[in-house]
């Protein structure tokens, strides 16, 4: 069966790296599907393509494989994983990559290995600094052509791979904390507030000093004002519609923010009913 094998780093598409990975693919799976789903992750940054692979992923199919490089530690002591949840498979460093996938998969039905053998590398020899090429492309190649998990090294307890610390929201009195924990290219500021937080309920988002009001849609409000939007991510975020809300508020990653809870003020009643009509 042709599989998708989808495609997240950080080289950029300036130089050859992306169409060399691309290649080696081919050259062991040409059947198989290949998707994009960024290259465009500021270098190094690892925390954030965690996010992005996280909120991507869900949307293909059983069997996709997940090839995710962005890799600072190349060469060095770091592994080389594969694994596998419920319904797909991910290929790449073990440096708190795949964060955000191990923060939903269930451990009792995943299964992790160390790429050890390299008879299923590209090169059995590989570069100290493109094990995206020698290494993890290849691995993702055979893993879409139905090689097993196991074949490719020993097996690794799940809850052995490296995690990042996850950004957490917090309640207060009137709402919940959180931070900023990306920022996309629209500088669109996306919180680690949940959807949830709001479920149902009016509300306002606090960050920089300001207070911005929670709408639905862009159009809620007019062009050049901040909103606060439950993103198609599931998320709370901070826009400007038409604009930068990065630029506006001058926040980064890792700022504080708050979402407050309005709560309608409901008409009270004395015990006389003075509030109520009457005819006397």
């Amino acid at each position: 069966m042709a599989r998708i094998i989808t495609l997240l780093s950080d080289f950029g598409t300036q130089d050859v790296y992306v169409g060399v990975i691309k290649g080696v693919i081919a050259q062991i799976a040409p059947q198989v599907t290949i998707v994009d789903l960024t290259h465009q992750i500021p270098p190094q940054n690892v925390a954030l393509a965690s996010f992005q692979l996280a909120i991507a992923q869900a949307h293909f199919p059983a069997g996709t494989v997940h090839l995710a490089v962005v890799d600072p530690g190349v060469g060095g002591s770091r592994r080389g994983i594969a694994f596998q949840t419920a319904q797909n498979y991910f290929v790449g460093p073990d440096n708190g990559l795949f964060t955000g996938i191990l923060a939903t998969a269930s451990s009792a039905r995943s299964v992790a290995v160390e790429l050890t053998n390299s008879k299923y590398w590209y090169n059995p020899q590989p570069s100290p600094t493109f094990h995206g090429r020698d290494i993890f492309a290849a691995v993702a190649a055979h893993l879409a052509n139905g090689v097993h998990l196991r074949d490719f090294g020993p097996a690794i307890p799940p809850t052995r791979l490296l995690r990042l610390p996850l950004r957490h929201h917090q309640p207060t009195e009137t709402g919940f904390a959180g931070a900023i924990q990306a920022i996309d290219r629209f500088g669109n500021l996306i919180t680690t507030l949940p959807s949830d937080c709001v479920s149902g309920q009016a509300w306002t988002i606090q960050a920089a000093g300001k207070v911005i009001p929670g709408v639905c849609t862009y159009s809620d409000r007019p062009y050049g004002a901040m909103i606060g939007l439950i993103g198609s991510h599931g998320w709370l975020e901070i826009a400007v519609n038409g604009g930068n809300a990065q630029v506006t508020l001058g926040l980064g990653l890792g700022d504080p923010v708050q979402v407050i809870i309005l709560v309608e003020e409901t008409e009270q009643t004395d015990s006389g009913g003075a509030n109520a009509s009457s005819t006397g």
